[in-house]
């Protein structure tokens, strides 16, 4: 195991890795900008370094700032957390290259499955199911609109690189098809430095299904189930649960053997996460894979009793897995609720400024994963997450009541948050018979 590890982020996601590292009797060191210099989790680490300014670019996002603080703290391992550059494979490539260990897969691996067009083609190769669409990024509108003829409206095009919903568009004909296309290429441009679209035909009301996998550096691969994360807004994840209301056992196998088969496809070691569109006949296509740690894990966690950062560390210092797929098994349900310091009502308006006052909800099954406390200011620089409420009872429709009852229990003053949407989704009879879908939230709640 690793003597001393930097975590390469910020807010929740370090703490809860600072958490397992305490527990596996690693020492942290995190880094943090100017905006984050009251954070809570600077106070929980052995060491704290700042690396900038306030915005991204210029801190969480500057490679050249985070490698040095590595090595003026003489770390063995860099911990990249989710988002910023934890899906970056020049970043890895750069920790390899100072004999630094980058918690997550090979650089390699990571460029792979990171390019959605590479990653299509590779579960094409490997006999997994996918969504029709275009064998490679699309260049030019005539090619567009020739595979929107081949495949038939209504499609979506999607940014090769990166995700969050950014770089996607829906087109259902030949106009908004061609404006569809360049606004999805300039968003694209925007966030990802990279231009580059791809084009599939549009499953309509499907279930967005993810499947949890760990892979060792010596070829042990297991999944560990599905996630459900219909509950979007803009392709903007709000709730999860686990497991899927929808997913029966032979489905989940299927699911997560197909899983299994990509990640070894792809040299994969460390945690990742293969996503699937499944429709309403119950067919499943790959999505994408997503090579780090998901802001949802704690509900794998939740039903399987594992500690997800505590075996992304154990691989990456060359321990085997140490549970094969005949291990591991599933108790009960959980639920997670993302809390973000949003207007629900005004557009989902983000609302930056200082919680005056703070409880989190307690009691037997309920797990509260947040950086945030009475008298914290919420930045205007970073997401709007600031805590994940999560319960885990022996079924779901206990989990429902417990969640219910934490979010009458929470207590988020002086910003605004979407709490009251969580409550109204919870009060729906569609979603309480587990009959949902991507567009849920946007055609029930906020039309």
């Amino acid at each position: 195991m690793f003597f001393r590890m930097l975590i390469a982020n910020r807010g929740e996601i370090a703490l809860r890795i600072i958490r397992a590292c305490k527990e596996l009797g690693v020492e942290t060191v995190v880094v943090y900008s100017e905006a984050d210099r009251d954070a809570l989790y600077l106070k929980q680490a052995d060491e704290a370094i700042c690396i900038g300014p306030g915005p991204s670019t210029e801190s969480y996002l500057n490679i050249a700032r985070i490698i040095s603080a590595a090595e003026v703290a003489d770390v063995e391992a860099i911990h990249p957390g989710y988002g910023f550059l934890a899906e970056n494979a020049h970043f890895a490539e750069v920790c390899q290259s100072c004999q630094i260990k980058f918690i997550g897969p090979s650089p390699e691996a990571m460029q792979l499955v990171g390019d959605k067009a590479a990653a299509r083609n590779l579960a094409v190769d490997n006999k997994i199911p996918v969504i029709p669409g275009s064998p490679s990024t699309v260049e030019n509108q005539d090619e567009a609109l020739k595979i929107a003829h081949e495949i038939g409206y209504p499609v979506i095009i999607k940014a090769a690189a990166g995700g969050g919903g950014r770089g996607m568009r829906i087109a259902h004909n030949d106009i908004s098809l061609v404006k569809s296309l360049i606004a999805a290429q300039n968003e694209a441009e925007a966030a990802f430095k990279i231009s580059n679209v791809y084009i599939e035909k549009y499953i309509e009301e499907p279930r967005h299904i993810e499947i949890q996998i760990l892979a060792d550096e010596y070829g042990n691969i297991v999944h560990l189930g599905e996630r459900d994360c219909s509950l979007q807004r803009r392709h903007q994840k709000i709730m999860e649960e686990a497991p899927s209301p929808a997913v029966k056992n032979e489905l989940r196998e299927e699911m997560g053997r197909a899983a299994v088969r990509l990640a070894r496809a792809a040299g994969y070691s460390n945690a990742g996460t293969v996503e699937f569109l499944v429709d309403k006949q119950g067919k499943f296509f790959f999505l994408e894979m997503n090579a780090r740690i998901q802001v949802e894990h704690p509900l794998t966690e939740m039903i399987t009793g594992m500690d997800l950062v505590k075996e992304q560390l154990r691989i990456a210092s060359g321990e085997p897995l140490r549970l094969r797929q005949r291990h591991i098994s599933f108790q009960g349900a959980a639920i997670e609720c993302r809390i973000n310091a949003e207007d629900p009502d005004n557009d989902f308006k983000p609302w930056p400024g200082v919680v005056t006052m703070y409880n989190a909800p307690g009691g037997p099954g309920v797990r509260v994963d947040t950086h945030i406390y009475s008298g914290y200011r919420i930045s205007q620089f970073y997401d709007s997450l600031i805590a994940k409420v999560i319960i885990h009872r022996n079924t779901r429709s206990e989990a429902l009541v417990g969640m219910r009852r934490a979010l009458e229990e929470m207590v988020i003053e002086g910003v605004k948050t979407i709490i009251p949407l969580h409550q109204r989704i919870l009060r729906h009879p569609r979603f309480l018979r587990g009959e949902v879908d991507t567009a849920f939230i946007e055609n029930e709640l906020i039309k």
